[in-house]
């Protein structure tokens, strides 16, 4: 027999949610989920806001803990590089590990979330309350009070979690009673979604790769689906010329993926209805403390530290954060006034290692992974891993490959570089001081 325990409130059945009330049933806690909208299993998804997945081991390190790793993999489909597309010219594939064989997963966030929600509500001690939106939180108390479609309705609960993403309302009731400080750096860069249609029953493109459009200002990138179409996601600035403000007409949009996309259009028949329909979404960097207060009121993942998609680690940090909180609780023996602080102390440093490294990759991606230069960089890195297997690991195989914390990846490649640096100063020291002992030689004869 175990001992009863209060149930917890979780604030979003988003992947965050569902992944943490798997864990927190697993401990033995009865779980309430409420969640804002309607089951998600049952209603339509809202046209354009799909954005794939880029699963990859901190999040499969998560699912693996509750065996969830393979039903999800099943539907998932290996990317083992970018596939860069030129204005004009052939694609260029270019390796995310230096063995060729390491990938990140492409998945559709609705079958993600599909699968956690269906593995929560299995277990025993779990219950959801859908159309439940958040309007009042008493910190001190745990007393909350919901919108439904039948009303206000009210709720108690020993701990209260936010797991309700960037927008997060738990959030948003801490910062009314003054308890945390949020800020919130948005991007001048939008988001919009494309649909590439299988094409004669088989994939338009490459089903292995990311697919990438860099364009110096802007980008696009695609993943492919089972069904064998591509999700493209066009990130673009808001303002300006060649931004989402500046196509009004069929002709114009039609103009401007001819002379900057010209592989797209023959392959995306429903481009012009997609990009005049689907919404523009946001996109920005949330930051906040303290993540909880007084050791019942918490967030974790998005509502804590959202951050740019630019890395595909939006959702695993989010899961790498509810196994960091279980190994918390552990070394508190579940007081959450102790858990929670320590939950914030492990993670914050992280949360902001991998905030920065994911604006610098939309700087990579949109830039320089078409620069010469910098396919020849990446190549050299390659070589070296494979010369010093274990010693020299680059930033994209420690972040994505690996589960070393995000702040240790930050340290750990920057001495690599100050190793580098040496050793190239000490290698164009030795080769300058051979040129100078031969030129003496020759000026003796």
């Amino acid at each position: 027999m175990t001992e009863e325990r209060d149930e917890i409130a979780v604030v979003g059945a988003g992947l965050a949610g569902c992944l943490l009330a798997c864990f927190l049933a697993r401990r033995g806690y009865p779980v309430a989920l409420y969640e804002r909208r309607p089951d998600p299993r049952t209603g339509t998804v809202e046209r354009g806001r799909s954005i794939n997945l880029a699963l990859s081991e901190r999040g499969l390190d998560a699912l693996r803990r509750i065996g969830l790793d393979g039903q999800v993999l099943a539907d998932a489909l290996p990317m083992r590089g970018r596939m860069v597309h030129p204005v004009s010219g052939e694609p260029q594939f270019q390796s995310y590990s230096a063995s060729g064989d390491r990938a990140i997963n492409s998945i559709s966030r609705g079958a993600l979330n599909n699968a956690l929600l269906d593995a929560a509500t299995a277990l025993p001690g779990v219950r959801v309350a859908f159309d439940h939106r958040l309007v009042g939180l008493d910190p001190a108390t745990g007393e909350m009070t919901f919108e439904t479609p039948q009303g206000k309705v009210a709720a108690t609960a020993s701990v209260v979690l936010g797991a309700d993403g960037a927008g997060s309302a738990v959030r948003g009731q801490l910062l009314a009673y003054g308890l945390l400080t949020e800020s919130l750096d948005f991007l001048d860069y939008g988001y919009k979604e494309l649909t590439i249609p299988p094409l004669g029953g088989d994939f338009a493109l490459d089903p292995d790769a990311l697919h990438i459009w860099p364009r110096g200002t802007s980008m696009m990138i695609a993943l492919p689906n089972p069904d064998r179409s591509f999700t493209c996601t066009l990130f673009w600035p808001t303002h300006g010329t060649a931004s989402f403000a500046s196509l009004g007409s069929p002709a114009a949009i039609e103009r401007h993926f001819a002379e900057h996309y010209p592989d797209l259009p023959p392959l995306a028949p429903n481009l012009v209805d997609d990009y005049q329909h689907n919404p523009v979404g946001v996109l920005g960097t949330v930051r906040c403390t303290p993540w909880q207060a007084d050791g019942r009121v918490g967030l974790l993942g998005d509502a804590a530290h959202a951050i740019v998609p630019f890395y595909g680690q939006g959702a695993n940090c989010a899961f790498e954060d509810v196994v960091e909180l279980d190994r918390c609780l552990d070394e508190c023996a579940d007081d959450w006034s102790a858990a929670l602080p320590l939950f914030q102390q492990r993670r914050q440093a992280n949360a902001e290692a991998i905030a920065r490294m994911a604006l610098a990759n939309f700087v990579e991606m949109r830039d320089k992974v078409a620069s010469p230069l910098f396919q020849a960089g990446r190549k050299v890195e390659h070589a070296l891993e494979r010369a010093l297997p274990g010693r020299y690991v680059s930033r994209y195989e420690l972040v994505s490959f690996s589960t070393t914390p995000y702040a240790e990846v930050v340290r750990r490649v920057r001495r690599q570089h100050r190793v580098l640096g040496a050793v190239a100063a000490g290698a164009a020291a030795l080769l300058a001081g051979a040129v100078g002992v031969a030129i003496n030689r020759g000026r003796r004869r």
